[in-house]
């Protein structure tokens, strides 16, 4: 199954760094969110990457196509022309890096990945936040229901879109939220069927609005409710406290081994 990051936006709340680079390639421990987050899907055997850019796109493109400089030891024989890598470690990882515009929003950058997705069902989620979302149980709780969409949840105070959820787990409204609110939330590490794309329109769709409010109101959007670790990264102060877990040892969605 392929996995969509969206990683193409400015980044504006965070711009003491993203004035730089792409939000998903700030660093946390010194590797760009973006690879952590692929680094965690992997750890599940999800290793095919369709990754959405926009913003400083070559920033993306440039560390994929010199992964191994910065993830092992070279030799530069200036007079040959020629690279060694030495303690070569390749990712089983494909990588399609696609630009879909620099000012695209959410839903029209993934109506513009659908030519690498076809008719299969595919996981999506943005490219500046991590956690420890058990993957297995989100695909089977997916395949289980056979609804349109599945969103993990989390319960979290931040100003992200609201969700009216029955006991069924269908999402039965989407709309964003507002400072008096403490309810469910977006977290991403979604699951979507290829009909998804019937309801994204043009460059113009934001995601989080029409699309997912459409499938709300058809009872098409199912809550995988995680009450594990869950963290965005759009401040400065975000950025610190994942530095700060990963730094500490104790960060909840390292899961690989060094």
């Amino acid at each position: 199954m392929k996995v969509v990051l969206l990683a193409g936006g400015f980044g504006s709340r965070i711009s003491e760094q993203s004035h730089l680079k792409p939000k998903p390639m700030i660093e946390i421990g010194e590797k760009p969110i973006l690879w952590h987050i692929m680094k965690y899907y992997s750890q599940y055997g999800f290793h095919d990457f369709v990754i959405c850019l926009g913003y400083k796109q070559y920033v993306v493109k440039e560390f994929f196509a010199d992964y191994f400089l910065h993830t092992s030891d070279v030799t530069f024989d200036l007079a040959n022309n020629k690279m060694e890598v030495h303690n070569n470690y390749s990712e089983p990882w494909k990588v399609t890096l696609v630009d879909t515009g620099l000012n695209t929003m959410t839903g029209g950058r993934i109506k513009r990945i659908q030519p690498y997705i076809g008719n299969d069902p595919f996981m999506m989620t943005y490219g500046d936040g991590v956690c420890d979302v058990d993957l297995n149980a989100l695909l089977k709780f997916h395949q289980d229901h056979g609804k349109t969409a599945t969103m993990t949840t989390v319960n979290i105070a931040q100003l992200k879109g609201v969700l009216d959820i029955d006991e069924g787990d269908v999402v039965r409204s989407f709309r964003e939220k507002d400072e008096a609110d403490n309810s469910l939330i977006n977290g991403g590490f979604m699951i979507l069927n290829p009909e998804i794309f019937s309801y994204l329109k043009d460059d113009t769709t934001v995601f989080e609005k029409e699309p997912l409010q459409s499938l709300a109101a058809e009872g098409q959007l199912m809550s995988f409710h995680h009450t594990g670790f869950w963290q965005c990264m759009d401040t400065q102060r975000e950025m610190k406290k994942l530095e700060d877990l990963w730094q500490s040892g104790q960060a909840p969605w390292k899961i690989w081994e060094k």
